[in-house]
């Protein structure tokens, strides 16, 4: 490495490159290496990638040989057809009616994002290495007859430890499982309450309140829980400490949760629906709904909306922003004794004193269901599992359908067929609902808890971002702020949610009638009250003077603008057929013809001229 120095008095000279210049020997043949601008950018992404592989023409510069192209489809992974059907967007969008040629480019590419988006969803189905299996009968047998101590002398030890019963003596109990279905919470008639993992059996928290309690329900984390107790609603920790007591929820007999907009719904013995934002503290709905003592509450997860049962055998959906029902849908001729709405939302099951269970959809409403199910005895609850299976009892006697919705073909299906599992208790069913994520079905009856196997029942992949039942501390609450952050409004449970995404667009008809009301409207009545009655000579006559006077002044203002306005529409009429556009001037006037209307009895009448008296 050398030195230079700058002579005395000139300008300093550039010293040697010490790292991108020539070789030691100074040699003049090598060259300096380039630098990137701090501007320049690598486009080396997915876009290119994604450009490069699904083009459908080369340029001109990049020729391949065929038997290149061939090894390299070989070499890519084939997806099967029926995933990226699964997956498809729809046909892709022609090209060749766009104009111009910016915008044709803008939507080829379109069309490789949409395309690349189609092949990775296709390829997550690679991931999901589980899979919802079922019970296979050999020949001559029927599962309908395989116990539950067989299946879990069959299983892996792990899903034979979930199968256990727990005996207690403050029933009847009822029960409720967490969102990701890792806890469980019981609640007694008799006033016992116990929150615990039930997984690894692991116990939160267990006391008695003292006093009635009609139901529970788990708020939006596993470390909170309301408890409707004989008076009125209490929320209470992981550990069992009161935490609020809600007074305006009185005398409730069913609570339920709706996650997605933080609202806990409440219906109590005298027909009040009630809905508590429980981030807010503050009541988002509450009034009668007529109905007398509510007994049978279920939400859609689909859209947040109410369905209650009642004893005329009518679902009625309700939200917290509309005092009345929004649908109502008879379903049975008899009295309904239970009710519940699948988890996705789209299907809607009922049970009546008549001994039938019938399965309906909630997205057409129609007035036959779909399937039908009779019963030798009036079902008391109903259940339906995530992957579909319907699980109902019959006082002590349990029975689940794997095929709950018919396959093709339209009209009610009258099913026949044998369950696909049984199972007798030893005291009345009370509650019952499916574990979600688990092939589990959990039964509160009247001595106890039982938790039975259902092997096919729960969705055996969980998306980890919605639902983890492994989830950590840390993961739970960066889980809230996201579920605080992302809430639904309560003004936006709506029957259909999806009209709040239209635009709403006035049809024609709607044009017509409105111009017809502008040559068809009445002059407003006016009720005028003078500031106090005058007393003395000529008060009253004064006071109806004053009266006729303004109403005068007001009628001739009503038909001023009502002339108008009248006006402004029959130009614009004139114009649309005369095919003048906005804004040109006509070249020919046109005599304006009198245009008679029923408004016109209110003009002044014109003053005749008095001839003076001979």
């Amino acid at each position: 490495m050398t030195k230079t120095t700058a002579p005395k008095g000139g300008r300093h000279k550039p010293a040697a490159a010490r790292y991108f210049d020539a070789s030691a020997n100074n040699s003049t043949d090598a060259r300096p290496v380039k630098l990137k601008r701090k501007t320049q950018q690598n486009f080396s992404g997915d876009f290119i990638k994604m450009q490069e592989r699904y083009k459908l023409k080369q340029p001109h510069n990049a020729k391949k040989s065929a038997a290149k192209e061939i090894k390299e489809k070989e070499r890519k992974h084939k997806i099967p057809q029926h995933l990226l059907d699964k997956y498809s967007r729809g046909d892709a969008v022609e090209s060749k009616g766009v104009r111009t040629r910016h915008f044709k480019a803008q939507q080829e590419r379109k069309e490789v994002y949409h395309t690349y988006a189609n092949e990775q969803a296709a390829r997550t189905e690679l991931l999901l290495q589980e899979t919802a299996g079922q019970l296979e009968a050999d020949d001559e047998e029927t599962t309908a007859g395989y116990r539950q101590k067989e299946i879990a002398a069959n299983v892996d030890l792990q899903s034979a430890s979930k199968h256990f019963e727990l005996k207690l003596e403050h029933g009847p109990y009822t029960m409720r499982y967490t969102k990701n279905g890792r806890h469980l919470l019981l609640g007694g008639r008799r006033g016992h309450v116990a929150a615990f993992d039930w997984v690894t059996k692991k116990l939160h928290c267990e006391f008695n309140v003292m006093e009635t309690v009609a139901d529970v329900q788990w708020l939006h984390v596993p470390t909170m829980y309301a408890v409707a107790q004989k008076e009125w609603v209490y929320f209470y920790d992981k550990k069992g400490t009161e935490l609020h007591c809600v007074k305006r929820l009185a005398r409730v007999n069913r609570l339920d949760f709706l996650p997605y907009h933080f609202l806990l719904a409440a219906a109590n013995h005298t027909g009040y629906l009630t809905w508590l934002d429980v981030s807010m503290g503050e009541l988002v709905g509450n009034f009668n709904t007529g109905l007398g003592d509510i007994r049978l509450m279920r939400h859609n997860p689909a859209n947040g909306v109410l369905c209650v049962g009642g004893g005329k055998g009518v679902v009625s959906m309700w939200s917290p922003k509309v005092r009345e029902p929004l649908v109502k849908l008879l379903t049975h001729t008899t009295a309904m004794t239970a009710l519940t709405v699948d988890p996705k939302g789209q299907y809607l099951v009922t049970a009546g004193l008549d001994r039938q269970v019938k399965v309906w959809d909630i997205r057409q409403l129609a007035t036959e269901p779909l399937a039908v199910y009779r019963l030798r005895l009036p079902a008391n609850e109903v259940e339906v599992s995530q992957r579909g299976m319907l699980a109902l009892s019959q006082g002590t006697y349990l029975e689940s359908y794997a095929d709950v919705i018919a396959s093709g073909g339209g009209g009610t299906r009258y099913s026949h067929n044998l369950p696909y599992l049984r199972q007798r208790c030893d005291a009345f069913v009370h509650g019952m609902r499916f574990c979600p994520y688990e092939d589990i079905l959990g039964i509160s009856t009247a001595k106890g808890f039982q938790s039975l196997l259902m092997p096919g029942a729960g969705e055996p992949n969980y998306d980890a971002l919605e639902d983890n039942p492994y989830e950590t501390s840390k993961q739970r609450r960066e889980h809230e702020v996201h579920a605080l952050l992302e809430k639904i409004p309560a003004e936006l449970i709506t029957l259909d949610p999806h009209e709040i995404t239209g635009v709403d667009a006035p049809t024609l008809q709607e044009k017509v009638d409105a111009k017809r009301q502008l040559f068809q409207l009445k002059p407003p009545r006016i009720n005028m009250q003078p500031r106090h009655k005058m007393k003395g000579r000529g008060g009253s006559a004064k006071m109806a003077r004053n009266k006729q006077i303004v109403k005068d002044l007001q009628r001739k203002e009503f038909i001023s603008e009502l002339r108008k306005t009248k006006q402004s529409v029959i130009a614009a009429h004139k114009q649309q057929e005369d095919g003048v556009e906005a804004g040109d001037v006509p070249t020919k006037k046109k005599k304006a013809k009198v245009v008679r209307s029923v408004l016109d009895r209110f003009k002044p009448k014109p003053v005749k001229k008095q001839q003076p008296k001979k």
